[in-house]
């Protein structure tokens, strides 16, 4: 598969302390790549370096299109959505409200939220409610539907599991599967191992701001090497 998004060289810091050394990795359309680590190894940190969010350097190529020096919203604008762990969503304002926003004012061809909604139907019935009432799944899910409402090429989603019941991680899980059978690529950082493996075409372990393994969710499983050295408390 031909990369959709590719990443070379991407050095970060917060202040003075560097954070990423040189990372390097590729998503291609309909494939979900999950990034692996503990807290701490720079997951969170390489979402948000390649979202102009921190300092850094390297290049960040989407489509062809590079955008290392621009903006977070330019680089939203270009086609790449970001799902932070925070969830983010407006409390005050209704479902309906906070999905509208994702569109960032724009006129998006080919994207209607009555398909969103039909996409994500527990928000459907709630479209009217302010987003601060909604459970913490719900509010995953509308973090997640809003990022699309911007017709994205790819999405990178940090930790959308974090806090929620079993029967809702498979809720998300299933949605993120489905975004891939649409076309879209995604980068998932993903703590819940078992859930990485098991939705993933591939694998990328971090560690000390590097990727240490990259592989096949098969060969992880099969490296126990690896798991016991940058995975496993």
């Amino acid at each position: 598969m031909s990369a959709l998004l590719q990443i070379r060289g991407l050095h970060a810091f917060y202040g003075q302390a560097q954070v990423l050394h040189g990372v390097d990795l590729e998503l291609a359309r309909g494939e979900i790549v999950a990034l692996l680590g503990r807290n701490g190894a720079g997951r969170s940190s390489t979402l948000k370096a390649v979202m102009g969010m921190l300092r850094g350097s390297g290049s960040v190529l989407l489509d062809g299109v590079e955008l290392s020096g621009l903006k977070t919203f330019q680089i939203a604008r270009q086609g790449l959505a970001y799902v932070p762990e925070e969830r983010a969503v407006f409390p005050a304002l209704t479902v309906q409200q906070n999905l509208l926003l994702g569109q960032q004012g724009r006129d998006v061809a080919g994207v209607n939220m009555d398909d969103m909604l039909r996409l994500m139907p527990q928000l459907a019935a709630r479209r009217h409610v302010a987003a601060g009432v909604l459970s913490g799944g719900e509010q995953q899910m509308l973090s997640l539907c809003r990022s699309l409402m911007s017709a994205p090429k790819a999405i990178m989603v940090d930790e959308p599991t974090e806090g929620l019941a079993q029967a809702m991680v498979k809720v998300v899980a299933q949605h993120l599967q489905l975004l891939r059978e649409q076309g879209l690529g995604v980068l998932l950082v993903e703590q819940k191992l078992d859930i990485a493996l098991e939705i993933a075409d591939r694998v990328l372990v971090m560690g000390r701001g590097q990727i240490v393994f990259a592989g096949t969710p098969a060969e992880l499983r099969g490296n126990p090497a690896v798991r016991q050295q940058w995975l496993e408390v």
